[in-house]
């Protein structure tokens, strides 16, 4: 009996797996410094979502990064403003998460960020939980 229950138990984690890998492709992408990563990492993004529309995105910021979310924010290099390009990915069906640890940190407030800013606890967290509980793929643009 205890075998059979350890077959069974086993069959329905291969099976689990293998139903969330039939399903969409989940991504977190994490941006901690808009000055490297913000317009390249929104710009992988667009073109992730151009080849494969159904992916699930969760973009989770923090630290420097957190600047893609702020109102009026502008790319240092070129001068292009990060809320028209984060409006146009949410509007796709892509999250953006702001790390509340870093808004303390840096003493901003929520009414700072674009409007629709999610907010979670810990970038840091976030980003290992959706990798572990969640199986989202990491990418770091």
């Amino acid at each position: 009996m205890k075998k059979l229950l350890q077959c069974l138990v086993t069959s329905l984690a291969f099976f689990a797996l293998t139903v969330h890998a039939a399903g969409s492709t989940e991504v977190v992408y994490h941006i901690d410094d808009a000055e490297t990563q913000g317009i390249k990492g929104l710009r992988n993004i667009c073109n992730h979502l151009d080849v494969s529309p159904q992916t699930k995105i969760i973009v989770v910021t923090h630290a420097n990064g957190v600047d893609i979310m702020m109102e009026g924010a502008k790319d240092k290099k070129n001068g292009i403003e990060y809320a028209p390009l984060v409006g146009a990915l949410k509007s796709r069906g892509v999250r953006f998460e702001v790390c509340e640890i870093t808004l303390k940190n840096l003493n901003l407030k929520k009414d700072q960020f674009i409007l629709d800013t999610e907010f979670t606890p810990s970038g840091v967290v976030r980003v290992a939980d959706l990798q572990y509980q969640n199986y989202f793929a990491y990418i770091k643009p």
